[in-house]
């Protein structure tokens, strides 16, 4: 069993920035692919970046060079930095643990982009 807590979600006007975070539990942190996917009203939920274990990074074109995602396996932790943030990214972002092996989401967070 994995659990994945987001946090760091809020309101932030456009060209803005936020950092999100995700704590996983479990002791085998380390060797699990990890990603955040984001679902907007009406929309279904998408990719927005994952990375491996040996830290090599995956983003959906509409994100590539605004967000950031890292590890931090001592901490059991998955990051998203996000710059540069756009009416459209607002949504509900979700942590997710991704297979081999059993998937796991997170509960999500919500992103607001708005002036």
């Amino acid at each position: 069993q994995v659990q994945l807590v987001e946090s760091g979600g809020g309101l932030v006007q456009p060209g803005g920035s936020l950092r999100l975070s995700c704590a996983a539990s479990g002791s085998i942190f380390s060797i699990y692919v990890m990603g955040w996917y984001r679902q907007a009203p009406g929309k279904q939920r998408e990719l927005v970046a994952t990375i491996t274990t040996r830290g090599s990074t995956n983003y959906a074109d509409s994100v590539k060079g605004r967000f950031t995602i890292s590890r931090d396996n001592a901490k059991n932790a998955v990051y998203l930095q996000m710059n540069s943030l756009k009416p459209e990214d607002t949504a509900v972002y979700y942590c997710k643990k991704e297979p081999p092996g059993r998937s796991y989401w997170g509960q999500g967070t919500q992103v607001t982009v708005s002036s």
